[in-house]
């Protein structure tokens, strides 16, 4: 067995090679012989190893190396050169094939990727399956079981769902009438304090239409796992579930710590799916030897922890969290067994997490001259800001056999090359170095991207996805399939509304009603065709009951001119269609190499310059040609991560993840729904993906500022949804949806005025209303009631609970005046002066013992001084309005009701915020306390000029009235 140590210097136990050349190899094995699937070794533009052989449904696959630790292969000096041949090129050949493919479709052939050919009649390839194919089972039940949709969209009962719509339609005739009466009725001794309330109320009115109305016709989902392992999942036969790419990202171990991640990429081994159609990719955009080190720790205890969960078909398949739950893990086990195994398998555990946190504690300290591998060479990634791209197969098919001789996931370690002067887009770059890497090496035909912190908990989530995605009538047209986020670790009350149980339980859910949900940046299984910039296939006419069955279409000419006028009726929404090349190159023929070169190279434009790459994005369900050679599949993969790969190309613009904000999943989901496609919305019983949310106040508020600041970056560029992609595919309401997404900041600006309007009213005796008539007090009492109502028929339909609801509306107050109030300020400073703010990546482990001790913990941040003003202010009002109405009689007490309801209107929207401020009890922070005497200092002085307590009595002046007054 290779070892694999840190250390500052050289090393007595070498499991890596150092040839004269100065390539780096792996050692030789202990059995002294080297397996069928060793690792590839990559350096110097020097290539040497093997890959195994094709997988069962004949794709080329890289394999892994059992889990040996070794060099990553890195790549230095590669500079595209757009002037190379392309005649002896992998992706002239896999070219050739998609070309000679095309040709074979107009002679009533369908290719097979072995070369060979077979008439429509005579089967169909792995990815043709559809409604109408013929598995020859005789059981005429079990074949139209077959044929049944894979999922059901199922829609709200309409005794739920119509008394909430009509009490919307109420809110909005009752909210013009308020508002026609607060306009038409001015308060003349408080002309400004009127004006200014008025128009935070229309920006309001204005806010809650963009969000109310998406979420007019929400449905429910329903998924047939069943119907699915009967189409493609047969026991005893190949499997024909489309293989899926599942990226990992990360960048700090010292703030990501590697057990978690390790946790991560530990449930995505063991989930219950083929092994042979998942690879993981971990990107490690901090080139961390700690993170590389913890990977190859990981794919060790892989090889005992995914046949334990598949034995005993555990859940979660994280171990961490299985160890953790609090429930009796016998129910439902029948195997004797289980206890005994279950025990060891604990005990593995804790042995592995004690050699990851030695790890972690020997990465505390940074040698001065660098890390250095077990072979003396320095640590490549050294300098984090300048290093060459890394590559590194740990696990792999037919290379990397668990303890039980069986096969397991592929588990790739990539860290793209970066060097200063270039820009590296942060995480959106670094998913978009994942994309080609893994088209590359795997080209799976969906990914799932996971943040390093989000774990598997429901092994069968990916089927959930092919459930859609792999329906014959309705995944063709489908871009991702999201999943909600759920968590850890937060407190019973979730007192900052971690949960986000709204967004993502009625949101969402109404969006899926539309046109899909919005990609919330995790949890998100995309179909890759999608992702490279392509439109979804057009609706077309069916021509008789027999092309309905099958879902047949009508002829392209027909089509082709429908698409190509959709397509330039709006410029700023480019579309490229796969059909549309494909018509393209079967109308020219290419009988000559010159046309086929030009073809070839104008895609490269598009795509970079990678033929390897440029092939793979053609290959419409999947898979690596089985012309690809070892040595040429891994210079590529190490050349689509460089640096300058994505210059003078469409990354980032049109193709993968869009540049262009912080929250670049909201770009990357909206040019996909401007394109047409839809996403759909799956919430499993079991939720699919469980993750950690910071439930400190100071996190929290951090993370929403980058939030909100992403979404100011995108409504002052050229994507926002207000004025991009009109003429295109993007439906009326989802417009809304994402141009309430983009705005929402601003509404801080409104909410901070009417937060301090109490406090003004109640230290200056003026009020925002005039004396209300009968009248207008039915229109206020209506105004309220249609709130209350339509937040009870939501929580009704959603499921939501009035608990969650409410701190929802907490901190949508304690956010706007704080994280969204500076988010608008950072943005205009950002698009006006070019003045860029750095965020940092969120602590995801806290040091002390107390499950919930990062709760009380209090770190301070500027974010905190908008909502400790408030607070404090309208507290000093409540105390100055009610002596000034204990002084003026009874006849004082009646208005100040009407502003005492105001000022505790905010005062109790703002309480999680008071006690996030005072922390555990008698641990007041010192800095709380100088805040609050300043302001108090400052308000004492207003105090003194209102002197609440001076009796004022109007009487005859004595200059008036002489002596004898």
């Amino acid at each position: 067995m290779l070892t694999w140590r840190r250390n500052s210097g050289a090393s007595d136990d070498i499991g890596l090679t150092k040839f004269g050349s100065g390539e780096i190899g792996l050692h030789k094995y202990d059995s002294g012989e080297i397996p069928h699937g060793y690792i590839p070794r990559f350096s110097h533009s020097q290539v040497s190893g093997e890959i195994s052989g094709a997988s069962p449904d004949h794709m080329m696959s890289p394999a892994g190396n059992a889990g040996k630790r070794g060099h990553p292969f890195a790549y230095v000096n590669h500079s595209p050169n757009p002037s190379r041949e392309f005649s002896g090129s992998l992706g002239n050949v896999a070219w050739k094939e998609r070309v000679d493919g095309w040709k074979m479709k107009d002679k009533g052939a369908i290719p097979m990727t072995n070369g060979t050919s077979i008439a429509p009649s005579e089967g169909r390839g792995n990815g043709d399956i559809d409604a109408c194919t013929d598995y020859g089972v005789e059981d005429p039940l079990l074949n139209d079981e077959t044929r049944q949709p894979l999922s059901r969209k199922v829609p709200i009962p309409s005794s739920r769902i119509n008394p909430y719509r009509m009490v919307i339609v109420l809110r909005l005739i009752v909210l013009c009438i308020f508002l026609h009466y607060r306009i038409t009725n001015p308060v003349r001794n408080a002309y400004p304090l009127w004006l200014l309330s008025v128009i935070c109320e229309i920006w309001f009115a204005f806010s809650w239409i963009l969000d109310q109305f998406p979420k007019w016709s929400p449905v429910n989902r329903e998924t047939y796992l069943d119907r699915l392992a009967l189409r493609y999942d047969r026991d005893g036969e190949l499997s024909q579930l489309a293989p899926v790419d599942i990226f990992v990202s990360t960048v700090d171990p010292m703030k990501e710590p590697p057990l978690v991640t390790a946790n991560t990429v530990l449930s995505i081994l063991a989930v219950d799916y083929p092994v042979d159609k998942v690879s993981c990719y971990v990107s490690d955009d901090g080139a961390a030897m700690l993170t590389f080190d913890a990977l190859a720790e990981t794919s060790e205890f892989a090889r005992k922890w995914v046949p334990f969960c598949k034995k005993y078909n555990i859940e979660p398949r994280a171990p961490e969290w299985y160890f953790a739950q609090k429930i009796d893990f016998l129910k439902d086990k029948v195997q004797t067994s289980f206890v005994k195994d279950r025990r060891a398998m604990k005990r593995e555990y804790e042995e592995f997490k004690v050699r990851v946190n030695s790890l972690v504690a020997k990465a505390e300290k940074v040698p001065e001259e660098g890390w250095i591998m077990q072979d003396g060479t320095p640590w490549p990634g050294n300098n984090t800001r300048d290093h060459p791209g890394m590559l590194q197969v740990f696990l792999g098919h037919s290379g990397g056999l668990d303890s039980d001789g069986n096969e397991l996931p592929r588990l790739v370690y990539v860290s793209r090359e970066k060097r200063a002067g270039f820009q590296h887009h942060k995480k959106a770059g670094a998913m978009n170095a994942l994309v080609r890497v893994s088209a590359v090496l795997t080209n799976g035909q969906y990914m799932l991207n996971l943040d390093c912190d989000h774990y598997i908990n429901n092994s069968s989530a990916l089927r959930e996805a092919m459930c859609f995605l792999m329906d014959p009538n309705l995944g063709r047209k489908i871009c991702y399939v999201q999943f909600p986020q759920r968590f850890d670790g937060i407190d019973t009350n979730d007192r900052y509304a971690n949960r986000n149980t709204v967004f993502f339980d009625i949101n969402l859910r109404g969006l899926d009603g539309i046109q899909g949900p919005v990609y919330v940046g995790t949890g998100c299984v995309f179909n890759r065709t999608a992702l490279y910039g392509y439109e979804p296939p057009m609706k077309s006419k069916e021509s008789g009951l027999f092309s309905k069955l099958c879902g047949g279409r009508t002829s392209k000419s027909k089509s082709t001119g429908s698409k190509k006028s959709d397509k330039h009726a709006d410029g700023s929404v480019p579309m490229f269609n796969l059909e549309d090349i494909e018509e393209g190159i079967e109308g020219s023929g290419f009988d000559d190499e010159k046309s086929l070169l030009m073809s070839q190279m104008s895609l490269e434009k598009r795509f970079g310059q990678s033929s390897v790459f440029v092939a793979s994005t053609l290959m419409e369900y999947g898979g690596v040609p089985q012309s690809a050679t070892p040595e040429s599949l891994l210079k590529e993969a190490i050349h689509v991560i460089s640096c300058g790969y994505e210059d003078r190309s469409d990354w980032g613009r049109e193709i993968g993840w869009i540049y262009g904000s912080v929250t670049e999943d909201i770009l990357t989901g909206f040019k996909m729904h401007a394109r047409g496609w839809r996403s759909i919305y799956c919430m499993p019983k079991r939720p699919a993906f469980k993750g950690s949310a910071p439930i400190n106040l100071s996190d929290r508020l951090n993370q929403v500022l980058r939030w909100a600041l992403g979404s100011v970056e995108i409504l002052f560029s050229r994507h926002c949804p207000i004025w991009y992609g009109y003429g295109g595919r993007l439906k009326f309401l989802e417009r809304f949806a994402y141009i309430n997404t983009t705005i929402y900041p601003l509404t801080s600006i409104p909410l901070l005025i009417y937060c301090i309007l109490p406090a003004v009213c109640l230290l200056t005796g003026k009020f925002i209303i005039p004396q209300i008539s009968n009248i207008a007090s039915i229109w206020f009492i209506s105004l309220f009631i249609s709130i209350f109502a339509t937040g009870i028929l939501e929580m009704r339909w959603s499921g939501v609970g009035i608990d969650e609801w409410w701190r929802n509306e907490q901190f949508w107050v304690i956010g706007g005046i704080s994280a969204h109030l500076f988010a608008v300020f950072q943005g205009l400073l950002k698009v006006l002066a070019g003045i860029d703010t750095s965020f940092t990546v969120t602590s995801k482990a806290s040091d002390e013992d107390n499950d919930f001790a990062e709760l009380y913990m209090f770190k301070w941040t500027t974010l905190l001084i908008p909502p400790t003003t408030i607070l404090i202010i309208n507290l000093v009002g409540v105390v100055a309005g009610t002596s000034y109405a204990i002084n003026s009689g009874y006849q004082s007490w009646g208005p100040l009701f009407g502003k005492l309801f105001f000022a505790f209107w905010v005062i109790i929207h703002l309480y999680p915020f008071l006690k996030g401020l005072m922390g555990r009890q008698n641990r007041t922070p010192t800095i709380v306390v100088v805040w609050a005497i300043l302001l108090a200092s400052i308000f004492s002085l207003l105090w003194v000029r209102i002197d609440p307590f001076t009796t004022r009595v109007t009487g005859p002046d004595i200059r008036m009235c002489g002596i004898n007054c």
